[in-house]
């Protein structure tokens, strides 16, 4: 038996079967004859790299290799299609009797030879195919492996389609035992075809952790490829983050990512991270061994791009000025037209057939199934704006892009204030990234007409759909330009920055008179039927004082539009109770706004007025039906997406909770607030959550935990803080902070001094509360008591929903007893405030 071995393997590899051979010989014999047999299975090469983040991928194709005969994998360049392939081939070797055979056909030209390019990698002579010599290639490939069980791999069929395909339809038909693997940036077209989209490599996501960033398949094929050039990178949460940085940039493409760790020879990781804006200039240190369209980030593209058509080229470079995708729609806008010189012009109806060819081609990409949407992944989508430029077409498909999306949202903006408002906050909110490109490229080229357009379309929306913080800088913006501006459009701009001037981290009482009174001008110019001019003239009034406004507001309550009836209703009742009128009148203000904004389904108006019904519920202590209130609100405005609005609601309620003794319920609505928090860039809103968290603190006794929120608020604030509502609230807590008399006498008389240039009732009579608060501690018990009474008629009730109200009254009626402190309590709803503070603050 073991001679027999031996000389058998001495015979099939060549070798003298000398008696000498030891044991050893043979079973080094067999190793031989066994790499030799693998060899005669397969040309693979042995990969110099290990395979990353693909492992799910090489299940998947085998799954549809054993379902399909063929299995086309497809995906733009750099995407990593042919690994995938080798690596998915090496596992079915063992189920081959007759191998995997690799063809390459990046090398051959367009009119190239599939067939004769098989033949080669086959390793086939005409001598053993017992084929007349001037057989076709095709037919001698069929005669090879007509009988054979093998996988042939297609590597690069895009720049030879047709004819790959018809190769392949061909030797499928008449090779039963033959699979095919093929790898091209689009399919084949064949009957019986299977796809795999081959996708880029998963990124970590925006808020992921370092754990999270060093697991993602991206960022370990790049720290892999990194270790191979350099030894010092370190893990930490820095070095995490800019790898992260990297493949992010690159979207996660396999080939950029191996050019951008060839270039950590040389450049740092820090440096690599910054400089990726450029990375068709610093993406160039590819492989000398590599094709030559793989030995740069241009170069893969450059394949695609001159496998094009002029047509398409022309729908790809103008489809760049989109950002977030397109629309069919918006695409057939701005992609139409003339070309250059030596491009056709494209046609409306030539788009979506041209989109799909680009999509086919694995140069854009397709979302969603209803309305799909149309983009590109960052690196392409720069190398077709490079394209665009070359062909001098920047600016005019920049204003057409401008053009489509200013009359978008022209034809949104009333219906944001309707019923409908849900469907086109929705077709705005997919748009959005286009809005604010739109906007950033019309300020760019100092385009004021065009800025100033889209800033009046976009106003409402940008107010209501929870982007304040990037709607106030585009629009304070675009009313900066100089230009010549329409009337009507200035109009309208300018009153929705009095919006953004009244509640936004710019809230300044002179800045927003000067908006009031432009608006206000320009309003009277116009016979617009815009309703947001028609707030101009209460606005201005208001500037005039109460005996002027309140009536101007009265008026809107006949206008023919019924959100401006509501809303000027709602105001009238806010107005009311801001001025001290706060009795049932106020009450039935807003419950009729709340009313009226549900009959026409305005969301917004429903949560504003809610929100204020709210509050005066509070104020008499009912504080679960008025956190009941608050639930509903939250509820509708969430809808909207205005998550700015929901922090605040969370937040208050958080406090009434408390009130009401359910501290279980106020950490849960603190932790709701705290995750809205984080989603919001308003920095009013987070001050004013700051100012919540201090204050919850104080009625527990935390007195540090009270000063460090307070330091959040004042920081987030900037500016506003020294202004009369912001010193009022800063000075009111820490009156109740101070430990000394003296200290908390000086902070009471700064916030009652602030409080009475805001001219804001609620304000004042919360001072009010906060000097009781300084007269009980000083023992002046019946002062004490004047100016809880006091502070409830500012209001028109007292607040129940402030404890130290409670808790100053308790204290008080137990020294007075109940005849001095009534008593005590009618004196101070008849004295004057100014008489009663200055006794008090001057003890």
């Amino acid at each position: 038996m073991y001679e027999r071995t031996r000389e058998t393997l001495a015979d099939e590899l060549g070798v003298d079967p000398s008696p000498e051979l030891s044991a050893l010989h043979v079973a080094l014999l067999r190793g031989e004859l066994g790499r030799r047999e693998e060899n005669r299975k397969t040309n693979l090469r042995a990969e110099l790299t290990s395979f990353v983040g693909k492992d799910s991928d090489i299940a998947a194709v085998r799954e549809l290799n054993a379902e399909h005969r063929l299995t086309t994998l497809i995906g733009p360049g750099g995407s990593g299609k042919t690994r995938l392939a080798t690596e998915t081939a090496r596992t079915l070797l063992g189920d081959l009797p007759d191998g995997v055979w690799l063809v390459e056909l990046a090398a051959i030209g367009a009119d190239g030879d599939v067939a004769q390019a098989t033949l080669a990698a086959l390793g086939l002579r005409d001598a053993l195919l017992g084929e007349a010599p001037d057989a076709e290639p095709t037919d001698r490939v069929i005669a090879a492996v007509r009988e054979r069980t093998m996988l042939l791999i297609l590597d690069n069929c895009e720049h030879v389609i047709e004819s790959a395909a018809t190769f392949a339809h061909r030797v499928l038909g008449e090779c039963r035992r033959l699979r095919i693997l093929a790898t091209s940036r689009e399919s084949l077209g064949i009957t019986g075809e299977a796809l795999w989209p081959v996708v880029p490599l998963a990124l970590p996501k925006a808020d992921a952790g370092p754990g999270e960033i060093e697991s993602s398949p991206a960022v370990r094929l790049l720290r892999d490829r990194a270790g191979a050039v350099r030894k010092d990178l370190v893990t930490d949460a820095h070095t995490s983050s800019a790898l992260a940085r990297v493949c992010r940039a690159l979207d996660g493409m396999p080939l950029a990512i191996e050019l951008a760790a060839a270039r950590l020879r040389t450049m740092s990781l820090d440096q690599l991270a910054d400089r990726l804006d450029d990375r068709f200039r610093l993406l160039t240190g590819g492989s000398r061994t590599a094709l030559p369209r793989h030995r740069t980030l241009r170069a893969v593209i450059d394949w695609s791009w001159e496998l094009l058509t002029d047509a398409e080229r022309v729908v790809l470079r103008r489809l760049s000025v989109f950002a977030g995708g397109a629309s069919l729609e918006a695409a057939e806008r701005v992609c139409v037209g003339a070309g250059g010189e030596k491009d056709a012009a494209v046609e409306t109806g030539e788009v979506l057939e041209l989109l799909t060819a680009l999509t086919e081609k694995s140069l854009i990409l397709t979302e969603g199934d209803r309305a799909p949407r149309y983009r590109m992944l960052g690196t392409i989508k720069e190398y077709a704006q490079q394209r665009l430029a070359e062909a001098g077409e920047s600016d005019s498909a920049r204003r057409a892009h401008l053009a489509y999306f200013t009359e978008l949202a022209e034809i949104a903006d009333p219906q944001l204030r309707r019923a409908e408002q849900l469907e086109w906050l929705a077709t705005l909110e997919a748009e959005h990234d286009n809005i604010a490109a739109a906007m950033r490229g019309a300020l760019a080229a100092d385009e004021a007409g065009g800025a100033m357009r889209l800033a009046a379309a976009a106003g409402w929306y940008w107010w209501l759909g929870g982007h304040k913080a990037e709607g106030n800088e585009l629009i304070m913006a675009a009313t900066a330009m100089p230009g010549e501006v329409p009337d009507e459009i200035r109009a309208v701009a300018y009153a929705f920055v009095i919006q953004f001037v009244i509640s936004g981290p710019q809230s300044d009482q002179y800045q927003a008179e000067e908006w009031i009174r432009k608006t206000y001008e320009f309003s009277r110019r116009v016979r617009s039927h815009h309703p947001v001019l028609r707030f101009a003239t209460p606005l201005e009034r208001m500037l005039q004082g109460p005996d002027a406004f309140l009536p101007a507001w009265e008026s809107l309550l006949a206008d023919e539009d019924p959100w401006v009836r509501a809303l000027g209703r709602l105001q009238l009742g806010k107005l009311r109770i801001q001025l001290g009128h706060g009795g049932r009148d106020a009450d039935t203000y807003l419950e009729t706004a709340l009313a009226e904004f549900r009959a026409i389904g305005e969301r917004w108006g429903i949560s504003f007025a809610q929100t204020e019904l709210a509050n005066r519920i509070a104020m008499r202590g009912e504080f679960a039906r008025a956190c009941e209130h608050y639930e509903q609100a939250i509820a509708v405005v969430t809808e909207i997406g205005a998550i700015e609005d929901v922090v605040p609601m969370r937040s208050r309620q958080a406090q009434l909770y408390w009130l009401s003794g359910d501290e279980e319920s106020s950490a849960a609505a603190m932790a709701a607030a705290q995750r809205s928090a984080e989603r919001v860039a308003w920095p009013n809103v987070l001050a004013e959550l700051a100012l919540t968290k201090a204050e919850l603190a104080r009625w527990n006794g935390d007195a540090e935990q009270a000063h460090r929120q307070l330091d959040v608020a004042v920081t987030m604030l900037g500016d506003v803080a020294e202004r009369a509502i912001g010193r009022t609230m800063q000075q009111d807590l820490l009156g109740y902070l101070a430990e000394g008399l003296d200290e908390a006498r000086a902070h009471r008389a700064a916030a009652f001094q602030a409080a009475s240039e805001a001219g804001h009732a609620p304000l004042v009579a919360r001072t009010l509360v906060g000097i009781a608060d300084l007269a009980l501690r000083e023992q002046q018990y019946e002062q004490a008591a004047r100016l809880l009474a006091a502070s409830a008629g500012v209001l028109g009730l007292p607040d129940r929903s402030q404890p130290d109200v409670a808790r100053i009254e308790q204290a008080t009626r137990n020294r007075l007893g109940d005849t001095k402190f009534t008593e005590a309590t009618r004196e101070g709803a008849q004295a004057s405030l100014q008489e009663l503070v200055a006794v008090t603050l001057a003890c």
